[in-house]
């Protein structure tokens, strides 16, 4: 068993819920080995950071447009079966889904897997009107379990003996109650929460979240519906995929500035053999040794683009090593850094590293949804022809569109057509949609193939006599009786 977290609309509290939930669990778990286990559902990547933060473990998108059904309840099964606890945060109001339909929507999801529902509702502005909502919700579609309901943002106790009163004849378990003075805020800018990595208060919020998780809801109900069953064997993630052979070592921008990464994406090179290998961009000069491979996720390029633009050494090592043909993935952020500049939000224009034959701006319009995008030309991902699906999340536009686009894109709906997107030759893949490999393991297969293809830059052997001019220490090589130095 595992608990579903909805809410009645965006921004009703579901992620605050979740969030406390989460935070008294791991705040009471006992034995420590009792695993805290979350899901969201949709592409969204800032929330999961969030969760991680918490429960010490990668947060899990259960995602069937990015993904499929079947991959949905595989990844749900293989993460809930070694865990004590499950919760699964919702996206949007219940019904909310890919345009229209209540496809990918928290409802889809709850039926697919089963699960029971806790509606977390914002009665900042309801009394009576509460009972009406939640007889909507209960009865729209009789194929869920309404589990009990949240009542968030209660005012005063003559408010909350009003929403009982009205909820009474439903018969319904409330299983927490929220008062306005409770509220927690997180900060946010253009494309939703700060980033956990980025709040120094954040120890602070998660120890308040703890405290109204333990104090605001009713365990007795809540810890049955939140408790995983036990399963006598774990199923396969990825099911039978075959290590790439060399173990490719890829490179991994991981800093404030690339932080967007679907965990699944990374188990998935792991499974194949690659050795990941974090590094940053902001900070580090260049990235490691004998790397066959670059990987740059999404994230805020556009927050940190003065301190990118001045590294320009690490610049000059990516520019070097895509012009060496190394395999290249880049999405999103990972775009827009190897683009020729950014102008931030400010009007401020900073260098990157000038990979790509364009430049990005920043703006206030929002490019979001769901995508179909069928490939133009082959790169060190797709083959020609071959369509996969992604999303899109972004407020910035690029100054010129390639004349070789990698992709054509038509939106999930029909609002979105066609649209020529994407850079990529065989050694190069970059384009702002987001993709979870999961259900499309080949996808990596073909990247990591790639990487293993190209020769990788070998450190250089010096002769004795010039590591002494130099004044570089000598190692011994024993076996042969030779000094040796590799730099």
């Amino acid at each position: 068993m595992a608990l579903v977290i909805a809410g009645d609309r965006s921004g009703s509290g579901k992620t605050t819920v979740t969030l406390a939930l989460l935070a008294a669990l791991a705040q009471r778990r006992s034995p420590s080995s009792q695993r805290v286990q979350s899901f969201k559902v949709g592409p969204d990547y800032i929330d999961p950071m969030f969760h991680q933060r918490i429960t010490g473990l990668p947060c899990r998108n259960l995602d069937p447009v990015l993904t499929s059904e079947d991959y949905v309840r595989t990844c749900f099964a293989h993460h809930a079966s070694t865990a004590a606890y499950a919760i699964v945060e919702g996206v949007m109001g219940l019904f909310d889904g890919a345009g229209a339909s209540e496809t990918a929507s928290t409802a889809h999801i709850a039926r697919l897997l089963n699960l029971p529902v806790a509606l977390v509702l914002d009665c900042s502005r309801l009394s009576r009107s509460v009972a009406a909502i939640i007889h909507g919700y209960r009865s729209f579609d009789p194929r869920l379990t309404i589990a009990g309901v949240v009542l968030n943002r209660v005012g005063s106790d003559r408010h909350l003996a009003l929403l009982k009163e009205a909820i009474a004849p439903l018969n319904i378990p409330i299983l927490g109650v929220l008062r306005r003075q409770d509220e927690i805020q997180i900060r946010d800018r253009h494309l939703g929460l700060v980033p956990v990595g980025e709040l120094p208060e954040s120890q602070q919020i998660f120890s308040r979240l703890a405290t109204l998780g333990a104090t605001c809801f009713d365990w007795t109900v809540l810890e049955p519906l939140l408790r995983c069953s036990e399963v006598s064997s774990i199923p396969s993630l990825f099911g039978s995929v075959e290590p790439v052979s060399g173990r490719p070592r890829v490179a991994i921008a991981q800093d404030d500035a690339f932080n967007f990464y679907y965990a699944d994406n990374l188990d998935l090179l792991n499974a194949l053999g690659a050795d990941l290998v974090p590094w940053s961009p902001l900070r580090d000069s260049t990235f490691p040794d004998e790397i066959h491979g670059l990987y740059f996720g999404g994230g805020f390029p556009e927050i940190f683009a003065a301190e990118l633009s001045n590294n320009k050494n690490a610049l000059q090592a990516v520019r070097s090593a895509i012009q060496r043909g190394i395999p290249t993935y880049a999405e999103c952020g990972g775009l827009m850094y190897l683009c020729q500049r950014i102008q931030d939000f400010d009007r401020n224009t900073w260098s990157m590293a000038g990979v790509l034959s364009t430049s990005v701006v920043m703006g206030d319009r929002l490019t979001l949804g769901y995508r179909e995008a069928t490939a133009q030309r082959e790169t060190c991902l797709v083959i020609p022809q071959e369509t996969v699906r992604g999303h899109e999340f972004h407020r910035s536009r690029l100054t010129d569109v390639p004349s070789e686009p990698l992709y054509h894109l038509n939106g999930y709906t029909q609002d979105h057509v066609d649209v020529p997107e994407g850079w990529g030759d065989r050694s190069l893949h970059a384009s702002y949609v987001h993709l979870h490999w999961g259900a499309r393991p080949e996808l990596a297969v073909r990247f990591l193939r790639r990487c293993m293809a190209i020769p990788i830059k070998k450190k250089r052997l010096k002769s004795l006599s010039s590591t002494l001019q130099n004044s570089y220490p000598i190692k011994t090589c024993i076996t042969t009786g030779l000094c040796m130095l590799f730099d």
